[in-house]
């Protein structure tokens, strides 16, 4: 038998599936201009559709604090665990905490 593939996207069948209106969409401009500032609490969100800036899976669903920025892409601060991880996200895959 051939070993099974562990790559980046492996599993996540349904962790990273648009719903059926979604399909195909580009996200919106206003989405993928948005600023957060330093200190803002961000959902993080992975838009399967871009790949640019993705976060790996695990992050799915967490909650995050911005500290900084890296040219287009955010650093966010998030617990995992009990470790804190920094990961670097593009606005695509951030949405605001509500």
């Amino acid at each position: 038998m051939v070993k099974a593939s562990r790559g980046n996207r492996a599993r996540s069948r349904s962790l990273l599936r648009k719903s059926v209106r979604e399909r195909g969409a580009v996200p919106p401009l206003s989405n993928l201009m948005k600023k957060y500032e330093k200190g803002e609490k961000v959902v993080i969100k992975i838009n399967s559709s871009i790949h640019k800036g993705m976060p790996h899976r695990r992050y799915q669903g967490l909650v995050g604090t911005v500290i900084g920025s890296r040219g287009k892409a955010y650093l966010v601060v998030t617990k995992l665990g009990k470790k804190e991880k920094m990961i670097i996200v593009r606005p695509e895959h951030l949405s605001p905490l509500r």
